[in-house]
């Protein structure tokens, strides 16, 4: 079942690309900015998170977090980290559970194949732990700006 805006996020704990733990619960007081995708160091994998680092300073003078997860893991999450000089916490998820619980595991199709799969999909979560808004079915081009847009509006509200 997929989350909505104004749902509760749920609670995640997942290892980072250096084995550490990180959930959810201990970022609450800010906004995280929470998005999964498919693959580390596929094309446009790799735009989407040099995009998201880009922005990492703007990010953090927002008072936001930037959190990756995909199935990949934290050997792989730190290779591409480094290798792309990214900025920004990359969660391993290899048995899926944070993405069901989101509802980014979906049924794709491919060349007329059908599999499951990551949905490109991003999350603002609020200081108490709400989801304020989402993008589903992500195009990278512009995306990182246009959730920093968002995050600002969010804030501006508050």
């Amino acid at each position: 079942m997929a989350v909505d805006v104004g749902d509760q996020a749920p609670e995640i704990c997942l290892p980072d690309m250096d084995g550490n733990e990180v959930c959810l619960a201990d970022a609450r007081g800010s906004f995280v900015v929470l998005y999964f995708y498919p693959k580390d160091n596929s094309s446009s994998c790799t735009i989407e998170a040099k995009d998201f680092t880009a922005e990492a300073a703007a990010f953090a003078g927002e008072g936001a977090r930037v959190i990756g997860i995909s199935p990949d893991s934290t050997e792989s999450h730190r290779r591409f980290s480094e290798k792309q000089a990214l900025d920004l916490t990359l969660l391993s998820d290899p048995d899926r559970l944070s993405m069901e619980a989101f509802g980014v595991w979906v049924k794709k199709r491919m060349y007329g194949k059908e599999y499951m799969g990551v949905e490109r999909s991003t999350f603002i979560i609020d200081p108490e732990g709400r989801i304020a808004a989402a993008w589903r079915a992500v195009k990278v081009k512009g995306h990182a700006a246009a959730v920093l847009d968002r995050l600002r509006e969010l804030k501006g509200a508050a």
